[in-house]
């Protein structure tokens, strides 16, 4: 409704207008402010002008108005859909334009990074370091399949779905070709799944134990020992170097010592990297078989 601070009524006695001075007697006029004019006068000089349309609001006109600004009833639209927001609930937003609850509630909305649409209550989406998409709208930079809540790996601004991530960036596993996508562990620059770097006998996992490679196979401690490591001539246990007390090997012919275990039959002085005599199959250093 108008403003209450004029009346409009048609005048039955002797009065003229207030502006141009016409007599009002029988013709329709508008009190305001205590004083008469005709309704071109009003227009003229005392109606409020219409915020959407620039024009009069004349005295015949219904009136919408909030904080000092007015409205033709007809004029009172949502600025964005024009449907009339007489009686429903709206929005002063900026530059003076009203909004109905619905586009204000749109227009507020986030707006998807791949369609630029808003995304409203209800869409499904998915949102990524404050950055959001339709679910539909999330797709692989390789493939343009849709990955919405499925898992992906992002590098720089595209984002790659598990397989194309894989066969594009992944290291590939030194045994079994195949990307390694997690985890993983490297020996002598070479990319190794866990899973793949084990011991050849056991088939135990190797990654963060004692092992070692002979003619590119890998084994544990233990089955070196068992397997692969020669016998000491002298003690008869393996002789694992690098794995225990000791880390040089003495071969003399077609048989290993540990370098603590070749020493002298008689006298038992060690010998390696010393002169040596073989007798009858034993060792001995150079004064023992003297004595013999």
């Amino acid at each position: 409704a108008g403003p209450g601070s004029y009346t409009v009524g048609t005048m039955s006695e002797r009065f003229d207008c207030h502006y141009c001075r016409d007599p009002l007697q029988g013709k329709k006029y508008v009190q305001k402010e205590g004083r008469h004019c005709c309704v071109k006068c009003f227009e003229k000089f005392c109606a409020n002008t219409c915020i959407e349309c620039k024009k009069p609001i004349g005295a015949d006109s219904k009136e919408l108005h909030f904080k000092n600004r007015y409205w033709h009833d007809n004029c009172f639209r949502c600025f964005k859909c024009y449907t009339s927001l007489v009686n429903e609930p709206f929005m002063l937003r900026e530059n003076n334009k009203v909004w109905c609850s619905n586009c204000t509630a749109t227009e507020d909305a986030p707006r998807c990074k791949g369609c630029f649409k808003h995304i409203i209550a209800g869409d499904q989406n998915v949102e990524y370091k404050k950055m959001v998409w339709h679910k539909d709208c999330f797709t692989c930079s390789q493939c343009k399949q849709v990955i919405g809540s499925g898992s992906f790996f992002p590098k720089g601004d595209d984002f790659y779905c598990v397989s194309c991530h894989e066969h594009k960036f992944a290291k590939t596993c030194a045994k079994c070709k195949n990307p390694i996508t997690s985890g993983g562990l490297t020996y002598q620059e070479q990319p190794w799944h866990s899973e793949c770097f084990i011991c050849s006998n056991c088939k135990k996992q190797l990654g963060g134990k004692r092992f070692t490679a002979v003619e590119d196979q890998f084994y544990c401690v233990e089955c070196y020992k068992e397997c692969v490591a020669k016998k000491c001539a002298g003690c008869k246990n393996p002789i694992t170097a690098g794995f225990g007390r000791g880390t040089s090997v003495v071969n003399y012919e077609d048989e290993s010592w540990h370098d603590y275990c070749f020493k002298c039959t008689k006298c038992a002085r060690g010998l390696a990297n010393k002169r040596f005599v073989c007798h009858n199959g034993k060792i001995y250093c150079a004064e023992c078989p003297k004595r013999l």
